[in-house]
């Protein structure tokens, strides 16, 4: 009985001191219990980083966005995701617009001249001051060097490449006599702009322009083109030369420019005509072409027909796809009057039958 108790205090005497060692070894210092506790967190939290649970795995998988909708990063960007560059923006533009050609930017850009005038040297401006008792008209040149000479304005104004609004608001800019100056400002007499006609006119020499570009047809009306003028030719300032058939009313649109020189001339030739002819003919082969030439002058031209040749004559014509139509005529009921003796067009080919045939 003695043994047994001297084992059970043994034992409890082990427990006591095992206690009083664990408590010892919790005891931290007050100085290092907000630096321990988060160090605590801190590892804490890494080492459950990677060991989640399956509840909270499943919580941060819904709240990821989708890889199929997620937007792309740009490729500049893209290695560096802490850059603090600003995201580019990639406009949508159409790939099937079309692109303007630079003819037709010079065809818009001389339009907008058609509906400008630009004062120059020797221009005669009507200046009205509305706020002036009297209201008559007072005409003002532009003199050399593109200067004005308006006496409410003070000194010289330059006034030469401007236009009637841009030079009225400049004057009112000068005008101190009037707390509110009202002007009004136009072109009384154009002198600037000018072109020069010549060759196959009724009325050649120097044409006022009164805009920076007019039509060709508008300048040749005051010059007015003889009969015999088939072609125009345009040489600008800047030595660029331009043709105009004069039968061309779209090309009779061109304009012309300050400076320009203006040169009519005679159409030129025209290109050869031919036409066709064999058979039963005593000189076979392609003809001269002559506008109103008739079947049987063309059967004359070639010789006329042959002792064996027939009444009938064939005429073929290509037709507007390329295929040939060909028309048969008789020379004795042309000869008699019984039927019209055809005109022939260029191109035509003729075949003269033979008797029987």
């Amino acid at each position: 009985m003695k043994k047994v108790l001297s084992v059970v205090t043994l034992a409890l005497l082990f427990a006591v001191a095992a206690s009083a060692r664990t408590q010892s070894n919790n005891i931290v210092p007050a100085g290092n219990d907000s630096g321990k506790a988060e160090g605590d967190k801190g590892a804490k939290v890494s080492g459950n980083s990677n060991g989640k649970s399956k509840k909270d795995k499943k919580q941060d998988k819904t709240a990821q966005p989708s890889t199929a909708t997620a937007p792309q990063l740009d490729s500049d960007n893209a290695n560096n995701p802490t850059s603090d560059a600003p995201a580019k923006t990639v406009a949508n533009v159409p790939n099937d617009a079309p692109a303007k050609s630079d003819d037709s930017i010079a065809k818009i850009t001389l339009q907008s001249l058609a509906n400008l005038y630009r004062v120059g040297v020797g221009d005669i401006l009507d200046i009205r001051l509305l706020n002036a008792a009297t209201r008559e008209s007072t005409l003002f040149t532009v003199m050399a060097g593109g200067l004005l000479d308006y006496p409410l304005a003070g000194e010289p104004v330059q006034v030469s490449g401007l236009t009637t609004d841009e030079i009225k608001q400049h004057l009112v800019s000068k005008i101190k006599i009037y707390d509110d100056p009202k002007l009004a400002v136009s072109v009384r007499e154009y002198a600037s702009h000018t072109v020069i006609v010549s060759g196959l006119v009724n009325e050649p020499g120097t044409k006022v322009l009164r805009r920076e570009a007019m039509p060709l047809y508008v300048v040749l009306a005051e010059a007015q083109p003889k009969p015999e003028a088939g072609s125009a030719t345009i040489v600008h300032a800047d030595r660029q030369t331009i043709t105009v058939n004069l039968s061309d009313q779209k090309a009779m649109t061109t304009f012309v420019l300050p400076g320009d020189v203006i040169t009519l001339t005679p159409a030129p030739p025209a290109p050869p005509q031919f036409f066709y002819i064999g058979g039963q003919v005593s000189a076979p082969g392609q003809k001269d072409f002559h506008a109103g030439m008739t079947l049987t002058q063309a059967v004359l031209t070639s010789g006329g027909a042959t002792r064996f040749a027939g009444s009938k004559v064939k005429i073929s014509r290509q037709g507007a796809d390329g295929r040939l139509v060909a028309t048969e005529y008789n020379l004795k009921q042309i000869e008699a009057g019984k039927i019209p003796d055809p005109e022939l067009q260029p191109g035509d080919r003729i075949d003269v039958g033979r008797s029987g045939w």
